[in-house]
């Protein structure tokens, strides 16, 4: 095929997308570090801290298809600006709030902001990019992606420990008024179809949107609820787990029912390599969220760890998450070829994960710096890979859905991670507990605990106890981690051979 070259147009639509990913990717990890301060300061528990994390990822996820496809009609700028409007507004009630109801209300409506910023950028980039090319100028975004994602939690540890942690939502004030601008001027891509108001309205999916997110929602919330909450066998966790499940079938039916106009086109799963590639996708969003979650708890409790030494600590697996990426990213564009990336990605993560089962209580920082090493290479790997090879097996005329679908079962995977994560940590380290004769309650406001054990001595047999009890929920967790690496391996073998050679489709947009 000829050779595409972007022109100065499409050049400051991806260097704007790749700012403003920047600022959201920072917002997603900045509360790694901060969220046991956050708890102590407006008298949380920990659950409220779990939440105040896992909204912001529930509202990020399922809210992508929706905008994705609304953008089809009202405009990728459009939805764009209104994206950023939701951060902006919920990154005010962050910073005002003084309870963890505004709290949770802020980062829900942030994460629908930072969410649409998500699934928008994947978009446009299908919308002027060909799929051969596309990974090679997509890197940008990704690598503007991971060094927000590593200094989030080093920037939260530093606002915590020297000013108020009020500050982690400050700072985004400033990106957000860039984004604004960079929108308006720079992301400027005219729709083909000239439609009225009316039009728009009556093209657009609304019941499939309420039904998706309805749906979705209800599930995830009752899954995020079970064995932290309340019991999973509870009717509290079940009925919500029940009514999302009713929610996304009714959900699917409606989709085969109206087809052309439906929010999600259904023939996007029209193979097993699709499903396999998509199921790829939330395992990675899964296994990074639960490290960066996991991980630093594992450093700020057992190693002692004040929050910006945690955050510095997990730094070799987020560094060398860039490089992973990118070279992928060049490799596939020059090959033409992505499955190779996929399965060393996952062996590589794999490797990683299962080595931070030798983790004690006093293994060396080296020895923890290489585990993350290799963990931050796999998940890199499969980072860009699983992307292009989506977008590789869906039809041409459904390749920016597919793209965003990407978007939407990797952020899925994230709350998923951090909620089956949480249980898996919760109930092994109260199970622990209970062996030494230790109060359960510790396990349930395990974050606000390890303030606690700053004042131990170290020389207290009931301090060790605890922080054995806390290793054995960190290795939980980090055993769940490998199982579901596992699997995507193994599903990822199911995969056959598609061409990157794809023409960009007959879509709605072109540049202005």
């Amino acid at each position: 095929m000829e050779e595409w070259k972007p022109q100065k147009k499409e050049w400051f639509i991806m260097i704007s997308l790749s700012i403003i990913s920047f600022m959201v990717a920072i917002d997603a990890t900045v509360l790694v570090t901060v969220l046991p301060q956050i708890a102590l300061s407006i008298h949380g528990t920990s659950i409220d801290a779990f939440w105040a994390g896992t909204s912001y990822l529930l509202s990020s996820a399922v809210f992508q298809p929706v905008i994705a496809s609304i953008s089809t009609f009202f405009g990728r700028q459009q939805l764009l600006l209104v994206s950023l409007t939701l951060f902006t507004l919920g990154t005010v009630l962050c910073t005002a709030a003084n309870d963890f109801t505004v709290m949770l209300v802020g980062r829900s409506i942030q994460g629908i902001g930072g969410g649409g910023v998500i699934t928008l950028s994947q978009v446009i980039f299908c919308d002027i990019v060909p799929l051969r090319l596309r990974p090679k100028y997509f890197a940008m975004v990704l690598l503007s992606w991971s060094v927000g994602t590593i200094i989030g939690p080093i920037v939260g540890g530093a606002f915590v420990e020297r000013t108020t942690w009020r500050w982690v939502f400050i700072i985004n004030f400033p990106f957000c008024v860039l984004g604004f601008v960079l929108a308006v001027f720079f992301v400027r891509l005219n729709s083909v179809a000239k439609l009225t108001l009316s039009q728009k309205l009556r093209q657009t999916d609304w019941i499939g949107a309420v039904l998706f997110v309805g749906g979705t929602t209800s599930f995830l919330v009752g899954l995020s609820w079970g064995g932290v909450q309340f019991k999973w066998v509870s009717v509290q966790t079940l009925a919500p787990v029940i009514i999302g499940l009713v929610g996304v079938v009714v959900f699917v039916a409606w989709q085969v029912w109206i087809k052309s106009r439906s929010l999600l086109p259904m023939s996007i799963f029209y193979c097993p390599s699709a499903i396999a590639a998509f199921y790829c996708a939330l395992a990675n969003g899964l296994l990074l969220f639960s490290a960066l979650y996991y991980i630093p708890f594992y450093c700020m409790s057992v190693r002692r760890s004040g929050s910006t030494r945690a955050a510095v600590d997990i730094l070799p697996g987020l560094v060398l998450m860039v490089p992973g990426s990118i070279v992928v990213a060049v490799l596939t564009t020059r090959l033409g070829r992505w499955r190779w990336a996929i399965w060393s990605g996952w062996a590589l993560t794999i490797l990683g994960i299962g080595l931070l089962l030798l983790l004690d209580l006093h293994t060396s920082y080296a020895v923890l710096a290489v585990i993350l090493a290799v963990f931050g290479i796999g998940s890199g790997m499969v980072l860009t890979s699983v992307n292009v090879g989506i977008q590789a097996i869906s039809k041409v005329e459904d390749c920016a859905m597919a793209a965003s679908m990407y978007g939407f079962f990797r952020s899925l995977g994230m709350p998923l991670g951090v909620a089956l994560s949480g249980t898996t940590f919760t109930n092994a380290m109260k199970s622990k507990l209970s062996s030494f004769g230790l109060p359960d309650e510790i396990a349930h406001d395990s974050e606000r605990y390890i303030y606690v054990l700053q004042t131990m001595a170290l020389d207290d047999l009931r301090r060790t106890a605890i922080l054995e009890s806390y290793l054995h929920g960190f290795r939980a967790v980090f055993i769940l981690m490998t199982g579901v690496a596992g699997s995507a391996l193994a599903a990822s073998l199911f995969i056959k051979r598609f061409s990157m050679e794809k023409r960009l489709a007959d879509n709605r947009f072109s540049v202005r």
